[in-house]
Parts: C-alpha cells; sequence; structure tokens
C-alpha cells in the first residue's frame, strides 16, 4: 500500500513533530516547513493528498495561502490547524470554501490528539 502525502506548514516545530508522529501511522508520509517559498515549491513538484495549514506564521498569512491553493484548483482536502479563536478559524473555513478548497476540518492548537487522528484516518479511508 502506498503512502499518501502530507503537506504540513506550521511555524511551530513541535506541532509539526506532533503532526508527523500521529500522521504516520494512518498512512502518510509527511513534508513539513515553516517556509511559504518551500511550501509551494513543494506543492507544485510533489503535489500532496492532504495539507495542513497553519494560520499564522511570521513570513506569511495563512489566508494568503488559502489563496495561491485556490489558485492553483488544489484538489486534495485541507486540514487548518490554529491556535486563533474560533471565530477566525470559522471564517477562514468559510473563505476555503468559497473559493473551491475541499476542508476535511479544522484543528485548535493545542491539538486534540484523537480528533486529529480521527479526520487523518478519515481522509486515509
Amino acid at each position: 500500500m502506498r503512502s499518501l502525502k502530507l503537506l504540513v506548514i506550521d511555524d511551530e516545530p513541535a506541532i509539526t513533530s506532533l503532526i508527523k508522529r500521529i500522521s504516520e501511522p494512518c498512512g502518510f508520509a509527511v513534508f513539513a516547513t515553516s517556509d511559504s517559498a518551500e511550501f509551494r515549491h513543494q506543492f507544485e513538484v510533489d503535489p500532496p493528498d492532504a495539507i495542513c495549514l497553519d494560520l499564522a506564521m511570521p513570513d506569511v498569512d495563512g489566508i494568503e495561502l488559502l489563496g495561491y491553493l485556490a489558485d492553483r484548483h488544489c484538489p486534495c482536502p485541507l486540514i487548518i490547524v490554529s491556535g486563533f479563536d474560533p471565530g477566525m478559524v470559522s471564517s477562514a473555513l468559510r473563505l476555503a470554501e468559497a473559493r473551491g478548497l475541499t476542508v476535511a476540518g479544522a484543528i485548535s492548537k493545542p491539538i486534540n490528539l484523537v480528533a486529529f487522528r480521527q479526520m487523518l484516518l478519515n481522509l486515509s479511508a
């Protein structure tokens, strides 16, 4: 069975490490970065099966990355990971869906491990 590719962008190394540890047993090979240029490059050269996207990072706004993905007609599901308040996350979800992106869900920081694992299992089923 082939691994699914999960592309992760988050500026917190502890979060990307946690995402990787949870995702691999769920059948995902993980590429994680905190750099938006590297994220874009990886998206172009090795299209993922799913994306985990943090909304708040130092060099790029997550909303900007949602626009980038929408402009490229990203077919893969997104999981938004954020420490923002639920209202802001809900707005980002609505924006992503309005731009034609598939949203698998949102996970608040600190990450609920059980809920995140279930989201991944649903994507890999």
